[in-house]
């Protein structure tokens, strides 16, 4: 749908439920990898155990810099079962990506509830240009969750010079 708006320019892709706190934006660490390698990105994460079976799984293998939190894509699998992921390499909710992947898309069948699936059409553009999966810096909160969405909140406000103590304080004196 941002085809128009986005050109031929590369792009974010940063979904609303995936919160990073960390001093250095996780896209602004994002994009420093794409500016050095000049393909897409995508976020990830280590996951371990059964948890592996909730995130889109990359089939990757380390590549030289960036502290040793830099992947070269060679496939990623949706929701895999554990004994099945390639890796416990978890892509999450932050994408740079070149223009090419609208032509992937334009492709790209629909997938599951009848949705365009974005990694599929990122599957499909491995086929064609490099990718690599950038291990961020920071804590992720999954506000899709319920309980995620009340240790982000909780989290964020104690760290606020106006609501910390105040949220201290109103915690300490809750009574169950």
């Amino acid at each position: 749908m941002a085809r128009e708006l986005v050109g031929n320019e590369p792009f974010a892709v940063l979904l609303a439920d995936d919160v990073i706190d960390n001093p250095v934006p996780a896209l602004k660490q994002m994009v420093d990898v794409f500016n050095q390698k000049q393909c897409s990105v995508v976020a990830a994460q280590v996951e371990k155990g059964e948890m592996i079976s909730s995130y889109g799984v990359l089939d990757a293998q380390l590549s030289e810099g960036f502290n040793g939190r830099l992947f070269q894509i060679r496939d990623m699998v949706e929701k895999p079962k554990q004994q099945e992921a390639p890796s416990n390499l978890a892509a999450i909710g932050r994408y740079v990506l070149t223009p090419a992947i609208f032509d992937c898309l334009a492709k790209t069948p629909t997938g599951a509830g009848g949705e365009l699936q974005v990694t599929d059409g990122m599957r499909m553009l491995l086929k064609q240009e490099n990718m690599y999966a950038y291990v961020y810096e920071g804590k992720r909160y999954d506000t899709g969750d319920k309980l995620g969405f009340l240790k982000a909140t909780v989290e964020f406000a104690l760290k606020r010079p106006d609501l910390g103590g105040l949220s201290r304080e109103y915690l300490r004196n809750l009574n169950f």
